[in-house]
């Protein structure tokens, strides 16, 4: 099983290498063909990860807080305030009617604090990655339809970068990079269960 898993995790790497080798070559004749060394993409996605889910886990600690950055100290949640009130109550597009009769619901709110609190978490150590992406993209794709419509272009936000971000960071494995998934995909379940890395 452990050579198995070697030889997987050492044809993934040599695929994606190969995909990274296959973007960066230059496309001119006159230009020397370059490439990009496998150890930047991985600190990039690393770095990447981090990057998102300190934006998750932030999120999170500023509206249980009321840390005076989005939530002022008398709407934080442990104050009694509704994390979920103040955006969902002034949603006025096409789906206004779903989003407005959640806003300020119990149920809403622990929804949103544990998903926050976990996808931030979990993309911070670089574990259960697949989850966290998948749960994040859901997240930021209801919270951009929430926004419909755009002010400033057709369709497309960060909610919508942020999303398809998360979904590339699954793919690439970036929890081991800069990360504990090296060590989180060597636990039996994860093994197991490759949807838990």
């Amino acid at each position: 099983m452990n050579a198995t898993h070697s030889t997987r995790e050492a044809q993934n790497h040599h695929a994606f290498s190969e995909i990274v080798a296959h973007l960066t070559v230059g496309d001119s004749a006159e230009e020397p063909t370059t490439r990009r060394h496998p150890v930047g993409v991985a600190i990039a996605a690393g770095l990447t990860r981090l990057a998102i889910g300190w934006v998750f886990l932030w999120a999170f600690l500023d509206k249980t807080f009321g840390l005076g950055f989005a939530t002022p100290a008398d709407r934080a949640w442990l104050e009694g305030g509704s994390p979920t009130s103040g955006f969902l109550s002034g949603v006025e597009g096409p789906f206004a009617g779903t989003f407005n009769s959640m806003a300020g619901q119990a149920w809403a709110d622990w929804l949103f604090m544990i998903g926050l609190l976990g996808i931030g978490v979990a993309l911070m150590l670089g574990v259960f990655t697949n989850l966290a992406a998948a749960s994040g993209a859901v997240m930021l794709v209801l919270m951009w339809a929430a926004v419909l419509p755009l002010d400033n272009n057709p369709f497309m936000d960060d909610h919508l970068v942020y999303a398809l971000v998360l979904g590339l960071l699954a793919l690439m494995g970036a929890g081991r990079h800069l990360g504990l998934g090296s060590y989180w995909e060597k636990v039996p379940v994860v093994q197991k269960y490759p949807i838990l890395r």
